[in-house]
């Protein structure tokens, strides 16, 4: 029996890794729909869905139907500029993008974390992804993924000095502190998106790297 062709949610769709999990939907024919809201425009493709704006804006515009949202939104509080920026982007929004996605009628929600989230954390990004977390398992979904990879390897278009000192290093580290491309990290998630199976998984960084390696 075949699947029926899937209805998905992609925000973070212009950033590192969303735009790596964009190519694998686009690339892949079992999708039907990509929505993906952006502030700015994607170039136009075939079963590509670009609502234009604030996300907050554009979440009530959405419409269904939908099966699997996937949330790559992402930040650091050097270019959120502050703290409660930071905050707002990492936190609320990806809660915000939860509860719309589950209003359009979507089963699974997967969500970039990071390596070392906890709540009682005393680092502040490692606790707000930790509070993200602990949110989005009290929405009670019928099937949450959590993933939490380590440094992300890949082109991107700012310069970051602190990843562009450690990436080369965290290339050395063992298991599930080692640096992790984009392009793993996206064939892992649609990967993880398409398996079936109900309640909360947690993957680390590890067990994203052997998942998404390149068949």
């Amino acid at each position: 029996m075949t699947a029926a062709p899937l209805h998905v949610l992609l925000a973070g769709a212009t950033g590192l890794t969303g735009g790596a999990v964009l190519r694998e939907l686009l690339s892949d024919p079992a999708v039907a729909r990509v929505l993906a809201p952006t502030r700015h425009a994607l170039p136009r493709a075939p079963r590509l869905e670009n609502p234009i704006g604030m996300l907050h804006r554009t979440l009530p515009t959405l419409q269904p139907p939908l099966d699997v949202a996937l949330c790559c939104l992402g930040t650091t509080i050097a270019q959120a500029g502050s703290r409660e920026a930071f905050r707002m982007a990492d936190y609320d929004l990806p809660l915000a993008v939860a509860r719309r996605a589950r209003k359009l009628g979507a089963r699974h929600y997967l969500v970039m974390s990071s390596l070392g989230a906890s709540a009682t954390s005393r680092t502040f990004y490692t606790k707000v992804k930790g509070e993200l977390e602990q949110a989005l398992i009290e929405q009670d979904w019928p099937r949450l993924t959590i993933v939490r990879p380590s440094l992300l390897l890949g082109p991107r278009k700012e310069f970051r000095l602190g990843e562009a000192v450690a990436g080369p290093l965290s290339r050395l580290l063992p298991g599930r502190w080692r640096g992790i491309h984009v392009e793993t990290v996206a064939r892992a998630l649609w990967k993880l998106a398409r398996e079936a199976g109900e309640g909360v998984r947690i993957v680390e960084s590890d067990e994203l790297r052997r998942l998404g390696r390149a068949s």
